[in-house]
């Protein structure tokens, strides 16, 4: 059985070969926040009057001190003061870059949470809206006060001319027991003229 040779050719996934240094790999939150705070700082009024001390004190020292105490020459134009201020040029950038792109991530995240709290917004809205389209559809069903009185007045006024009626047909059924000779039909009793005209003259 042939032995397996060890690749370390392209062959071989990165995952697979041994690094000769760890990886490096910082809490993103602690190491974020840090920079946050730092960048936050670097935009306040207190770093640049700091800063301006720091220059001015490098300065007047390496301009005014003697010049075994001087640690930066003045005649090739402090050159390490300007070393310094590159390599915190530098640093800021990436810095203020990183502090950036988490507000941007935290504007994205609150941006949508914005959105769909607009949307249940909107949800909630059209959900209203249909159930108060609802009741009043039901509310046309519903009797109003007018609509009420305007129905019992009628009933009252069918009640009335049925108790007329009824006087009217007990009047017709009283004056056809008194004649024998007509049938009771519960009918008034109509008058001919003739019979009318010899009343008049008995």
């Amino acid at each position: 059985m042939a032995e397996q040779r060890k690749s370390n050719g392209l062959d071989t996934p990165l995952a697979a070969r041994q690094r000769f240094w760890p990886r490096f790999s910082p809490n993103p939150d602690l190491f974020g926040s840090a920079t946050e705070k730092f960048a936050r700082f670097m935009g306040t009024p207190q770093f640049l009057l700091y800063m301006t001390v720091f220059c001015a004190f490098w300065l007047i020292w390496n301009s005014v001190a003697p010049i075994n105490w001087r640690f930066d020459d003045a005649t090739i134009g402090f050159t390490a003061l300007t070393l310094m201020l590159s390599l915190q040029a530098s640093y800021a950038a990436p810095l203020l870059l990183l502090a950036q792109n988490r507000q941007d991530d935290r504007d994205r995240v609150s941006l949508s949470e914005d959105r769909a709290r607009a949307e249940r917004n909107l949800y909630d809205t059209e959900y209203l809206t249909r159930e108060l389209a609802s009741l009043r559809l039901a509310l046309r069903d519903v009797a109003t006060r007018d609509y009420v009185r305007s129905e019992l007045r009628n009933v009252l006024e069918e009640l009335l001319e049925t108790t007329d009626g009824e006087e009217l047909h007990l009047r017709a059924k009283k004056k056809g027991g008194n004649k024998n000779s007509q049938p009771q039909t519960g009918m008034i009793e109509t008058v001919k003229p003739q019979q009318s005209q010899h009343r008049k003259n008995n």
